[in-house]
């Protein structure tokens, strides 16, 4: 596994960590398909929620948040989508993104995260 994926593995752990502490349930990680591949899926009792993880040392150039441009917001409805089709469900979908931010990557000790919620308005 190369440093990216390693990095990618650490910041989706902490995203689940941190949507269990916040009473979600995971459904799915690294969910893929023809289409793409969704971080996270998790549910409470009202959404069932796709989740992408952006994992960054700080906000200095940019928010991770501006990461998820159209195209890729457009890839993961998609995605999502096809789960759904295959794993119907009662509850409301929604995106959400979690930004971490790392400044010493997977050594940080306190990373700062950011959850947002309906990210895709």
């Amino acid at each position: 596994m190369g440093r990216n994926n390693l990095a990618g593995a650490w910041g989706e752990a902490l995203a689940a960590e941190y949507l269990r502490k916040k009473r979600y349930s995971i459904v799915a990680s690294g969910y893929r398909c023809r289409f793409g591949e969704i971080d996270l899926i998790v549910k409470n009792r009202k959404y069932l929620v796709f989740v992408e993880v952006k994992l960054r040392k700080s906000a200095g150039f940019a928010r991770a948040m501006e990461y998820v441009d159209r195209n890729k917001q457009q890839k993961l409805r998609t995605t999502a989508s096809l789960y759904l089709s295959e794993n119907p469900t009662d509850l409301q979908p929604r995106f959400d993104v979690i930004e971490i931010y790392a400044p010493d990557g997977t050594g940080t000790l306190h990373p700062e995260i950011h959850h947002l919620e309906d990210a895709f308005q």
